[in-house]
């Protein structure tokens, strides 16, 4: 199994990619350097709970997300209808995600 900082970092930099953004304008955004960003997609290090909020912020997903890849958290099991979205070819990540928020939002307010 891979080392979770590698994989966390791994996907950090996909979705840094994935949002056109340079490292240097992730960290800008996020309110990290630039090399300490660099260690953190290198898998040197294991940022705090904080900075992978300010993170996910920047990133525009949800920081419960990275919280999963960091191992702060467990992984919430995932329902069919989120996997079978995220599996879409035929959608873009910003796609994707905003209609899991669409539905997640429903959820939520079922559940109040």
């Amino acid at each position: 199994m891979a080392d979770p900082r590698e994989a966390l970092g791994a996907y950090i930099r996909e979705q840094r990619r994935q949002a056109e953004l340079s490292m240097r304008k992730l960290a800008d955004i996020a309110g990290v350097s630039n090399p300490y960003l660099s260690q953190i997609e290198r898998g040197l290090k294991r940022p705090s709970a904080e900075i992978l909020q300010q993170l996910a912020r920047a990133l525009e997903v949800s920081a419960e997300q990275l919280y999963v890849r960091a191992g702060i958290l467990d992984e919430a099991p995932e329902s069919d209808l989120i996997a079978t979205i995220r599996a879409q070819d035929d959608l873009s990540a910003d796609q994707k995600q905003v209609l899991i928020r669409v539905y997640e939002s429903f959820l939520a307010e079922n559940n109040d």
